[in-house]
């Protein structure tokens, strides 16, 4: 398998880890959508990472659809419960850190343009849908070692993911203030080799 990712890239950074967590292995393969020469349009249409080139040529795009293949592999340990309603909860986890990851970006994107270009209603609105989203997981944290169950699934992974891009992006949002179940999680995640392996560089 060749995973194509930006190492910056959140979304590229989920599988990176889930890759990490299960021993499978691959070939990484460095581009942004960002550079003038990237070659990711080839291979996704949407021209996003990450995406993930099976050795038979089939292309899987969207780190959700990804991370449902690799659960399609066998490969130990499971990260999404087998089926039922455990399965929804795991992946509604997955979809609020996407969403804060979503909110993230956009505002971290806009803070970027021009001071003359840029929409701080824009931003008020995104900072508004993070902090929305972390009081919820807090509540859904707090007593718990993990979100969903009694072990890390795929819903603790993308919210730590979630967590670290705040951290890089947008520091200036404090997430840790008054959030004590999320830094707790935050702090189990972030010394797992899976995540020190992936930490973004700062630029």
């Amino acid at each position: 398998m060749k995973l194509l990712a930006s190492l910056t890239s959140p979304y590229a950074r989920k599988i990176r880890i889930l890759l990490a967590e299960k021993q499978l292995p691959f070939e990484l393969v460095v581009d942004s959508p960002w550079e003038a020469n990237t070659r990711v349009p080839e291979v996704n249409p949407l021209g996003k990472v990450p995406a993930l080139v099976l050795d038979s040529g089939e292309v899987f795009f969207d780190s959700p659809v990804i991370a449902g293949y690799l659960e399609t592999l066998d490969a130990h340990p499971s990260l999404l419960p087998p089926g039922g309603i455990e399965r929804v909860r795991v992946r509604q986890t997955e979809a609020l850190a996407d969403g804060i990851l979503d909110a993230a970006v956009g505002a971290y994107l806009e803070g970027r343009r021009p001071d003359a270009q840029q929409s701080s209603v824009s931003i008020a609105r995104q900072f508004d849908k993070i902090r929305r989203s972390l009081d919820e997981l807090e509540k859904r944290a707090s007593g718990h070692t993990w979100l969903d169950g009694d072990a890390m699934q795929l819903g603790d992974i993308t919210v730590g993911v979630a967590l670290g891009y705040l951290d890089l992006r947008l520091p200036q949002l404090d997430w840790h203030t008054d959030r004590p179940a999320l830094t707790a999680l935050a702090e189990r995640l972030f010394t797992r080799p899976s995540f020190v392996a992936t930490i973004p560089p700062a630029g």
